[in-house]
């Protein structure tokens, strides 16, 4: 089985209100939907999980026989979809010490998007931002084309799991960080204006 549901992974870099492409001027490319979703170098599990899947895929693609190979190679030459987050530590936040999955969903399917109670939240949800922790849905596919040979991840489903420190940026200030204000006096001299 090539899906995996990554638990409790921090959201960045989301794409989930209006599919883009990823080189707005390139007219020709497909717009999308995207995320990339990060998880510690300590979750054994998960990185296992999702190299499985990856195997499962190339399987798929190109028998089991050259699976194995084939993502050993995918992998040391970057064209994979889950990545070694060390790789960008230097220019991003919550990067080090991580993985990084780079999932991407078409216009046509986009991702469910969910609330802590599997409700549906609407396509403009503030709820879901760069930095918060969320649960994920992935699907690891095999591409073998034009392009070239990949291993790629289509985002399937986003839920909500809880906030996080904001990436790229501090939050917006809470009501308790400003005064209660007097009321204005607006007896106001019209000769002021004039």
């Amino acid at each position: 089985m090539s899906k995996v549901m990554l638990k409790n992974v921090r959201l960045a870099f989301p794409v989930l209100k209006t599919a883009e492409r990823f080189d707005p001027s390139n007219l020709k490319q497909d717009p999308r939907y995207s995320a990339t979703l990060i998880f510690s170098k300590d979750n054994k599990a998960l990185f296992k999980e999702c190299q499985d899947a990856m195997l499962a895929a190339a399987a798929a693609k190109w028998g089991d026989a050259k699976a194995a190979a084939a993502v050993k190679t995918l992998m040391a030459g970057l064209k994979v979809a889950l990545q070694d987050g060390d790789l960008k530590a230097d220019k991003y936040d919550g990067f080090e010490n991580a993985w990084a999955i780079s999932a991407h969903a078409k216009e046509s399917t986009p991702p469910r998007l969910l609330d802590r109670d599997k409700q549906e939240l609407p396509r403009d949800t503030s709820k879901l931002y760069a930095g918060c922790y969320v649960n994920a849905s992935v699907e690891f596919w095999a591409q073998d084309n034009q392009f070239g040979k990949r291993i790629n991840a289509q985002l399937r489903g986003v839920q909500f799991a809880s906030d996080g420190d904001a990436f790229g940026g501090s939050s917006s200030a809470s009501a308790d960080e400003f005064d209660t204000l007097e009321p204005v006096d607006m007896d106001i001299d019209d000769e002021a204006f004039v």
